[in-house]
């Protein structure tokens, strides 16, 4: 039975360690060390308006959810900044049923809609596209290297 906690500063241990487990190895290759994961939740923790929630199997985690709602003029938005399911788990439907209850409780806080940035033509946009999601046609993402 998956238990869904919410991601609070006694529970973000886990979410740190899942997070450089997860993203330091492929398809991302990332460099994440202890310290900077911290101080990446850490700093999502407490950004105005978080939501997150942790997940478990048998007291060990499946992965997180996490992000903001941001006032817009159609009403609330929520931003997914982070969906990290553990590296054994995947491919077995835990990132969509966590989606899933994501969606359920933005729902019932009347978020109105749900964005997130995620890369190109791989793995994590498949994920995304088979969960009912589409390409915001409207937008794109633009960056300047300083």
């Amino acid at each position: 039975m998956t238990k869904m906690l919410p991601l609070t500063s006694e529970n973000l241990e886990q979410c740190i360690e899942l997070y450089m487990k997860v993203f330091n190895r492929e398809p991302w290759n990332e460099s994440w060390t202890y310290e900077t994961a911290k101080e990446r939740l850490s700093d999502l923790l407490h950004t105005p308006k978080f939501l997150g929630f942790l997940f478990q199997v048998d007291n060990n985690a499946v992965g997180f959810v996490a992000g903001n709602s941001k006032v817009s003029y159609q009403g609330l938005t929520f931003y997914l900044a982070e969906l990290c399911v553990n590296n054994e788990m995947q491919g077995k439907g835990h990132g969509s049923k966590m989606l899933q209850s994501l969606e359920d409780e933005l729902q019932k806080r009347e978020i109105k809609s749900l964005y997130l940035l995620t890369a190109n033509d791989g793995l994590a946009e498949a994920f995304y596209l088979k969960n009912d999601y589409i390409v915001n046609e409207d937008r794109v993402v633009m960056k300047k290297n300083l």
